[in-house]
């Protein structure tokens, strides 16, 4: 008899011990997920400042790129980094209180608060044109000064890429709304479309 109570003890107690791990495992995604979405957050500078203040120089051959490793090799880009800097960019700027950016495969998608003295049309070529400074051409930049929709984006700041699908319409409706705001001064005719 003494020992089936010592068994259940045992097993009550691994139960009880395996649920507050699982509850401190939660609370720490929880607090990471925080840590993520917190602006004031900076990223940290390079040991070497001499590294920092270098030029960025290559060279290659047609037959160095012809190996087995480089002929398989694709770009990449970090897609938080190209938001975080865009981001602080405009934040930069004394027009804007609060910017959410949202960098995908082919957009990138600006909602910001604007300050009550600031030019909606002036704001919204500084957000646009910070991003075009940024990211690759092919990138369809939209901005907008509907609050609201940096919740709408803050939405989606988990997805990905791959599962386009999954989102596609939430991103062609922030869009749709996102394109009744000023998308920028116009320069020429062939600025926009």
């Amino acid at each position: 008899m003494m020992k089936r109570k010592l068994y259940w003890s045992f097993i009550l107690a691994t139960f009880v011990i395996t649920g507050c791990a699982n509850n401190d495992n939660a609370m720490n995604d929880r607090e990471d997920i925080v840590n993520e979405m917190d602006p004031s957050t900076e990223l940290q500078a390079p040991r070497d400042q001499e590294l920092n203040d270098r030029l960025g120089y290559v060279r290659y051959t047609k037959d160095q790129l012809e190996n087995s490793d480089e002929i398989n090799h694709t770009a990449k880009m970090d897609r938080t980094e190209m938001a975080n800097m865009i981001t602080k960019m405009i934040l930069r700027s004394d027009n804007f209180n609060e910017v959410a950016t949202l960098v995908t495969d082919k957009e990138v998608l600006i909602a910001y608060e604007l300050k009550p003295e600031a030019q909606k049309e002036y704001a919204s070529d500084i957000a646009k044109k910070t991003a075009m400074s940024v990211m690759p051409r092919y990138f369809e930049i939209y901005v907008s000064d509907n609050e609201t929709l940096i919740q709408d984006i803050h939405s989606l700041h988990n997805s990905n890429s791959s599962e386009r699908n999954d989102f596609d319409n939430t991103i062609d409706t922030i869009i749709k709304e996102m394109k009744k705001s000023p998308q920028g001064l116009k320069q020429n005719n062939m600025e926009e479309k």
